[in-house]
């Protein structure tokens, strides 16, 4: 029996009637997405005009001899060389800045200790969901060191005077290695500067805070964590899903979906997490669903669990799709769902008020926009 959410379902009807009923509901086809040049998108995609604008420090000039008054993203394989050619000048002078500063405030001498780096969450991207901490230290900080999925939102916050620098990656393409990230933050916290990483999320949730924090550490850079709320408390509350109910999940288990070496195997042991007595949330898993899927059925889950994949959670371009376990990966292909989507798995996902059942001689399943009220 398929469950969807509370919207007709599209493909239950011709074709005329499905296009007005897309139009209604305020729905785009996923294939009409363009990150390139979409303004609604809330998250700093790596080649978003936002994130170029917000960057002008270093991208404007040049971005504008070229195009006039429209900047022309460069393609990503030009993007790496870009960043690196026009960033590391401008960090430079920035260091040489904030070591002449810290200079004349020890009256010639160089008596200040390194800076502090606050590795800072941002939560799953509704800015109003960032803690007072968060929210004083990035409007406090020198240099921000920002993700991908840091919303335009977030970024809007920083002070004025602050320098922003993207690090964000993505499948197959990063902005800067780890290492490299890990070397900026070292060279400005030595220089004395305040220095934020903002990531999305919760920093030390599969956002390797801890590796960042651990080689500052060993260097002997204070480092303060300032947590965000994780995406699966985040959206799982948006959606009214407990992801523990008495009775129904006794536990529950954050998985990533992303496999070390690439591919479509997810990094975990399927095995280990085919219980139904807890509620399963899978971040980045996307590409590796129709694997785990079908382990964890082969363990033991039953094929008519609850599940859903959330796109761009607790956002206005929040995107929906409810499914049984077994159907789920091709519900989710068929609306073309694109990352960030967050993946719940368990009972606790039939107790949402957007979890109905649908007409059982009917296998569709639809895809809505939460907050819409025909959900």
């Amino acid at each position: 029996m398929a469950l969807v959410s509370r919207i007709p379902s599209i493909s239950s009807s011709s074709g005329a009637t499905q296009l007005r009923k897309i139009k209604s509901f305020g729905l785009k086809p996923a294939s009409c997405i363009n990150y390139a040049s979409q303004s609604s998108s809330p998250f700093t995609e790596k080649h978003s005009t936002e994130r170029y604008q917000r960057d002008n420090w270093i991208y404007k000039n040049e971005l504008e001899e070229k195009s006039g008054s429209c900047p022309i993203l460069p393609d990503p394989s030009y993007v790496r060389d870009y960043d690196i050619a026009l960033q590391l000048p401008e960090l430079k002078k920035m260091l040489q800045v904030l070591k002449e500063k810290r200079g004349s405030e020890g009256g010639g001498g160089d008596k200040r200790g390194p800076g502090n780096v606050y590795l800072v969450g941002t939560g799953p991207g509704d800015p109003e969901l960032l803690t007072l901490k968060a929210l004083r230290v990035i409007q406090n900080a020198d240099l921000l060191l920002y993700d991908r999925l840091v919303s335009n939102e977030v970024l809007d916050l920083v002070g004025p005077d602050a320098r922003l620098l993207y690090v964000g990656k993505t499948a197959g393409y990063h902005s800067r290695t780890q290492e490299e990230i890990h070397e900026l933050l070292l060279s400005f916290a030595e220089a004395g500067a305040n220095v934020v990483r903002l990531k999305g999320g919760d920093p030390l949730v599969f956002g390797r805070g801890g590796e960042e924090m651990d080689f500052l550490q060993q260097k002997g850079i204070q480092v303060k964590v300032i947590p965000g709320i994780t995406a699966a408390s985040g959206i799982s509350a948006e959606l009214g899903i407990p992801l523990t109910h008495r009775g129904v999940a006794n536990s529950v288990r954050f998985l990533t979906g992303h496999s070390r070496k690439g591919g479509t195997d997810p990094l975990f042991v399927a095995e280990n997490a085919a219980d139904p007595d807890c509620t399963l949330v899978v971040y980045m898993g996307l590409s590796t669903l129709p694997s785990l899927a079908s382990k964890l059925i082969h363990h033991g889950l039953p094929t008519n669990t609850p599940a859903v994949a959330i796109e761009r959670g607790t956002t206005p371009q929040q995107r929906l799709v409810f499914a049984e376990l077994k159907n789920l990966a091709d519900d989710i292909a068929s609306n073309q769902l694109v990352s960030p989507t967050l993946i719940i798995i368990g009972k606790v996902v039939a107790l949402s008020p957007l979890w109905i059942i649908c007409d059982p001689k009917t296998s569709s399943l639809s895809c809505c926009q939460a907050g819409h009220a025909a959900c």
